[in-house]
C-alpha cells in the first residue's frame, strides 16, 4: 500500500465509533487499528464494546449500531491492554485521528486505568492534509484520491482502511508533500498555529499561555489564572476538556508552566 511513504517504525491507522462527540462524557461502541510496518506487513483488530450507557438515535443513525448489537460485547477495559500493546511503538493516524479518535482512546483508557501517551509519537492526520487543500468530509477524500465511492462510511473498519488510502492517495497526488512520517506530522501540527494545545483552549502571545475562552477568563494569561483565579483551572480538571487541556491546568496548579519552544 505505501509505496509513497518511508516507514522508519509501524504506523497505525484508527478509526471508533462512538455515543457522541464529547470524549468524557461519550463512550466507544466500535475501534478499529489498521497496522502497517516497515516492511510492509499489515495486521488489523476490529472491537465492538459496550459502552455502558444507552446510544442515542442521532449517533445509531450515523454509525448503525444500536443498544442491542453490542449489549454482549466487553467493555472497553476489557480490551484495553490488549489494545496498548497492539498500538505500542507505533505511529498514529486516521481521519481527523487528532481532534476526535484519540481523544477518545485517552479517555477510555484513563477510565480503564491503563497508562497510555501520545508523546514521542507521530501524528499524521489525513483530514488537516485534506483540509489544508479541499476541506470536506472522509467519503468527498477517499473518492478524490482513491478513484472510487467509500463502501459503508462510518463503519469503523473501512473507515480506518480508507484513512490508510487517503494516505497513500495524497503522497501520489502531491507531489510537494513529504514523505516521512515526522515531516508529515509537522503539517499536521502546523494548522495548531499559536495554540499552546490541539484545542486552541490557550495561545501563545508574546510567550506566555494564554486562555482563549469563558467571559472572565479569555485573554487571562494562565499564569495569572494560577495566582487569581485557582477554582477556574480545578473546574477545567473536573470537567469534559482533552487530556492536554486537564494536564495544563493542572500543571499550572502546580507552578509549572508552559514554555514557547
Amino acid at each position: 500500500m505505501f509505496n509513497n511513504l518511508k516507514l522508519d517504525r509501524p504506523i497505525a491507522f484508527i478509526d471508533v465509533e462512538t455515543t457522541g462527540l464529547k470524549p468524557y462524557s461519550d463512550r466507544i461502541v466500535e475501534l478499529s487499528i489498521f497496522k502497517v510496518y516497515p516492511d510492509g506487513k499489515q495486521e488489523y483488530k476490529n472491537h465492538r464494546m459496550n459502552p455502558g450507557v444507552p446510544i442515542p438515535t442521532e449517533a445509531t443513525a450515523i454509525h448503525g449500531i444500536k443498544d442491542a448489537d453490542v449489549a454482549n460485547e466487553p467493555a472497553f477495559s476489557q480490551y484495553a491492554r490488549g489494545i496498548k500493546d497492539f498500538i505500542d511503538g507505533c505511529d498514529l493516524s486516521g481521519f481527523n485521528v487528532i481532534g476526535f479518535d484519540l481523544p477518545f482512546i485517552e479517555a477510555e483508557f484513563a477510565r480503564a486505568k491503563v497508562e497510555f501517551t501520545r508523546q514521542g509519537r507521530f501524528l499524521v492526520d489525513t483530514q488537516i492534509i485534506y483540509h489544508q487543500r479541499d476541506p470536506r468530509d472522509l467519503a468527498a477524500a477517499y473518492r478524490k484520491y482513491c478513484g472510487k465511492e467509500l463502501e459503508n462510511a462510518h463503519s469503523a473498519e473501512h473507515d480506518a482502511k480508507a484513512s490508510a488510502e487517503i494516505l497513500n492517495g495524497q503522497l501520489e497526488t502531491h507531489l510537494d508533500l513529504p514523505r516521512s512520517v515526522p515531516e508529515l506530522c509537522g503539517i499536521c501540527y502546523q494548522s495548531r498555529g499559536n495554540s499552546v494545545d490541539a484545542e486552541g483552549k490557550f495561545i501563545w502571545v508574546d510567550g506566555e499561555a494564554v486562555c482563549t475562552f469563558g467571559k472572565k477568563t479569555k485573554g487571562i494569561k494562565l499564569k495569572d489564572l494560577a495566582a487569581q483565579d485557582p477554582g477556574f483551572l480545578r473546574w477545567i480538571i473536573g470537567a469534559d476538556f482533552s487530556n492536554e487541556v486537564r494536564d495544563l491546568a493542572k500543571r499550572a496548579l502546580a507552578g509549572d508552566f508552559p514554555k514557547l519552544r
